[in-house]
């Protein structure tokens, strides 16, 4: 095969990048409509696309098919609400259907860790038995693209066997497969999709990586395009390298603080160099790393490499370091002798009401077992059908957390003020206006423990504590 792996911009073989060769496709599925999927449906449709969403959560198919967003997210509403005024958006419950009435098929189903600690991909498994019973009905070319994060070898050995047996069709002759790492942050997401700090292409064949390059076309003229498993190890090793500057990060706070230096002195000085370290994204002392990703791709390294018997031991390091930070923010506030603690910020970070692995409700939980009352805000976090289903979610995948978040309705306020009205001590995790409006008119004896570094007005107290500086 004449097969390119590179930049399309530096792409020499002409006779097969030549983007004109390939049909405009148009039509597009997103089977499964969490955050990424989610995002993925109202943006493609923003670009034009006839766009159908597809989920076995009927739920999430009804509010997403009357242009309602079934989660936080910065402007994914308006897109939604666009999309279906434009009759270029719609949602189902019949994934078949929905691969048999488009050309290209997303898949953004989710990827937990697993008993042993990998990747559960059974997920996967039955989304691609229902593309394959489509594409047994079908005679066009059919590019199934999978975006979960996934172990190396995922999309072609798992997925893409399925597919075939169901289908009866070869890949590369009769339908394409194609790996496309999402690099959204919860949150940003929106914007992140229109202006992607990359595009990564893993494909088999080059009239796939084509057929992709020009869907990107319009955010990102100038896509990676490599192999399937370069793809599914970089979108791992992004999450890693992230879930380790926070790990980092944060062993500097702790260095720092017995010694009585400044971390974030420090960390302001390291961060300027931008030719060797990089970012300064996450390069500062803070609490724990949560979320959907971080933690789920650094367990998932470290049970591949215990697979292939290779030692890592830093990245198996990760997860303590990030627990021990919670026991640190546990430990600042027992200082304080507090007997009620108020939270402000619950979700794993701002701008989004995603509860999955917050460490927030990790230091709840180690809060209440000691007996300290608990009361919390978090300007995202609203009743309703969506949090419900979050609740059910976490007692199902955190089982450790079930008394947390059986507790949340109660211990959740609809102020930050009626949170803190009553709190010995106040817990910062997140640093937003409504936040740092509330720590101003908070009773003057109210001990704070800041784990995010709040403005220095609020650091201007003796009741101050700050979990790295």
């Amino acid at each position: 095969m004449n097969m390119y792996v590179g930049n399309l911009n530096t792409a020499r073989n002409v006779d097969i990048f030549d983007l004109k060769l390939f049909e405009q496709k148009d039509a597009i599925s997103v089977i499964g409509l969490g955050y990424v999927g989610a995002v993925s449906l109202a943006c493609l449709s923003s670009l034009g696309h006839r766009v159908i969403g597809a989920d076995i959560d009927a739920r999430k198919v009804d509010t997403i098919a009357v242009g309602q967003s079934p989660i936080v997210e910065d402007r994914l509403g308006d897109l939604l609400t666009e999309g279906v005024s434009s009759d270029l958006l719609s949602a189902t419950t019949d994934v078949k259907r929905a691969v048999m009435d488009t050309d290209i098929t997303f898949v953004s189903v989710g990827t937990p860790t697993s008993e042993n600690g990998g990747c559960d991909t059974r997920a996967i498994e039955t989304v691609a038995r229902s593309i394959g019973e489509a594409l047994r009905e079908k005679d066009n070319f059919h590019v199934v693209v999978l975006r979960c994060s996934v172990p190396p070898g995922t999309t072609l050995e798992v997925m893409l066997p399925e597919i075939e047996m169901v289908s009866g069709k070869i890949a590369g002759t009769d339908f394409g497969i194609c790996f496309n790492p999402e690099f959204l942050r919860e949150g940003t997401a929106v914007a992140d999709f229109h202006a992607p700090p990359k595009t990564v292409i893993g494909v088999t064949d080059p009239r796939t990586a084509g057929i992709i390059a020009k869907l990107y076309a319009p955010v990102d003229a100038s896509p990676i395009v490599t192999t399937v498993e370069v793809a599914e190890l970089v979108k791992y090793v992004d999450n890693v390298w992230h879930a380790t500057k926070v790990c980092f990060g944060n062993e500097i706070g702790r260095l720092c603080k017995p010694l009585g230096i400044d971390s974030h002195a420090v960390m302001d000085i390291f961060v300027k160099d931008t030719k060797l370290n990089l970012s300064p994204y996450y390069l500062k002392p803070g609490f724990a790393f949560g979320g959907s990703c971080l933690p789920k791709e650094v367990r998932a390294v470290s049970h591949l490499a215990e697979q292939l018997g290779v030692d890592l031991p830093m990245i198996d390091a990760l997860i303590p370091s990030n627990r021990e930070q919670v026991d640190q923010a546990v430990t600042l506030v027992r200082t304080t002798s507090a007997k009620k603690v108020a939270i402000l910020g619950v979700a794993f970070k701002p701008g989004t009401d995603d509860l999955r692995e917050s460490p927030v409700l990790d230091l709840i939980a180690d809060l209440m077992q000691e007996g300290i009352e608990v009361t919390a805000f978090d300007p995202a976090i609203r009743p309703g059908p969506h949090i419900a289903q979050q609740f059910d979610y976490m007692r199902h995948a955190a089982p450790h957390l079930k008394a947390v978040v059986d507790a949340l309705p109660r211990i959740l306020k609809a102020t930050p003020d009626a949170a803190i009205a009553n709190a010995d001590t106040i817990v910062v995790s997140q640093n937003q206006p409504a936040i740092r409006s509330a720590l101003a008119a908070r009773k003057k004896e109210a001990a704070v423990v800041d784990l995010v570094r709040m403005p220095a007005t609020a650091r201007a107290s003796a009741n101050y504590i700050g979990i790295g500086w």
